[in-house]
């Protein structure tokens, strides 16, 4: 059975493997590198060579070009030989089965995709028994259809090894397809156990939602890596681990909070991602429904990130797909302190690109496509969290009163109460 979690593999070096294509130019094919290296890094791996490839679109059998993958061989060859052994070769995009198998007879090294490698880091992640059976079942449901290519060397010894021998013959299955069977089978029985336990905790999750109260619920959503859990801490004056690494958070943490004299829950959710994989998506649906029941999501953004637009759509792309979109919102824009930007010199005629505008014209920007739905905050130097404090108020009170009108005697507003 394969093994997902590489994170003893401290050291292992990596190559990374990206194709430049009409719906993914140049500039964007590095972002999505980078962040491939950071998953990486975030998994143990230490990357030390970047291949790409401007094509159509991947090759049906070696996802690069042949002549691409002679290269990449060429360079695996010739680090072994300056002993300084390459560990593996991870691909930006999902392989498939067949792209698998051909790419490792080809490197004959260890080959992983985006979404295998996305899978390792959930792994090492996982703390829960929720979270550590949806990652145990999202692996069985990619591992599944690539099944046949751990068996491809008995294969070679199925002939015919029964009588008759005919088209279709049993007698013709060796004992790597029998293997192959076994193994399916064992797998399928295994992830409906897990399905029917992912059912027992959504459950009791749902049951625990159920005898929260009548408290207004409020999710921290966004890109992994954007300081959600960093926001929760500082907002909820807990202790949720924070870490510099991407989906540092696998399990929906909740915290009760009062700004002044209102309670509300507050909750910390994993982080999205482009590409994010389908069966991961399918594997963490009673994470996901912290999402879909909350009365109000605080999308996070790192405004920092140079491709921060991006990854704000795609969160948003993400929470209308499980049905969380349109739900009452507000946008923070974290990570002030580390925005930077070029300015572009005097005599430059050329028109100003997203990486010339300075904070000031992005926040008036953004301030006017949404008005009083944004704010611009640094979670780790504290700046302007008061007055993030005070929108949450003012929002969570307006859903309180719409939710729960007889509760209304409770709460004065906030600036009433400050003063």
């Amino acid at each position: 059975m394969k093994e997902f979690v590489i994170s003893e593999a401290k050291t292992e070096t990596a190559v990374l493997v990206a194709l430049i294509t009409p719906d993914q130019d140049e500039r964007k094919t590095k972002e999505y590198l980078d962040e491939l290296e950071f998953l990486a890094e975030t998994a143990g791996a230490r990357t030390v060579k970047r291949f790409t490839q401007r094509q159509g679109g991947p090759n049906s059998s070696t996802y690069v070009g042949k002549g691409k993958l002679d290269e990449i061989h060429e360079y695996i060859v010739a680090e072994e030989k300056a002993d300084r052994e390459v560990g593996m070769v991870i691909f930006d995009d999902e392989l498939s089965a067949q792209q698998l198998r051909i790419i490792e007879g080809e490197l004959e090294i260890k080959i992983l995709d985006r979404t295998s490698l996305i899978l390792d880091i959930f792994a090492m992640r996982a703390q829960t028994a929720n979270a550590k059976t949806q990652v145990e079942l999202a692996q069985y449901r990619y591992l599944l259809p690539r099944l046949q290519r751990l068996w491809t060397h008995l294969e070679r010894q199925g002939g015919g090894s029964g009588s008759g021998g005919g088209k279709g013959s049993v007698g013709l299955r060796g004992p790597g397809e029998t293997q192959l069977e076994m193994d399916r089978r064992i797998i399928l029985n295994r992830m409906a156990l897990l399905k029917k336990r992912l059912i027992e905790i959504d459950q009791q999750k749902t049951t625990q939602r159920q005898n929260r109260g009548k408290l207004i619920r409020v999710a921290l959503v966004g890109y992994t890596n954007v300081g959600k859990s960093t926001l929760m801490n500082l907002l909820s004056k807990s202790d949720v681990f924070a870490e510099n690494k991407l989906f540092a958070t696998l399990d929906t943490t909740v915290r009760k909070m009062v700004v002044d004299n209102l309670p509300f829950l507050l909750s910390d959710t994993v982080g999205f991602i482009r590409k994010l994989p389908t069966t991961l998506v399918d594997s963490f649906k009673s994470t996901l429904d912290e999402v879909r029941e909350a009365d109000m999501l605080v999308h996070v953004v790192d405004i920092s990130h140079p491709d921060f637009e991006e990854q704000l759509e795609v969160t948003n792309r993400t929470l209308s797909e499980i049905g969380a979109g349109g739900k009452p919102s507000m946008i923070v824009f974290n990570k002030i302190d580390a925005y930077t930007y070029i300015q572009k010199d005097a005599d430059d005629l050329t028109p100003k690109t997203r990486e010339n505008w300075t904070l000031e014209e992005l926040m008036s920007t953004w301030m006017a496509k949404v008005g009083e739905d944004c704010i611009f905050i640094s979670a780790r130097e504290r700046t302007n969290i008061e007055e993030l404090r005070r929108k949450l108020y003012i929002k969570v009170r307006e859903l309180h009163v719409q939710k729960y009108p007889y509760n209304d005697f409770l709460f004065d507003t906030y600036e009433e109460t400050k003063s």
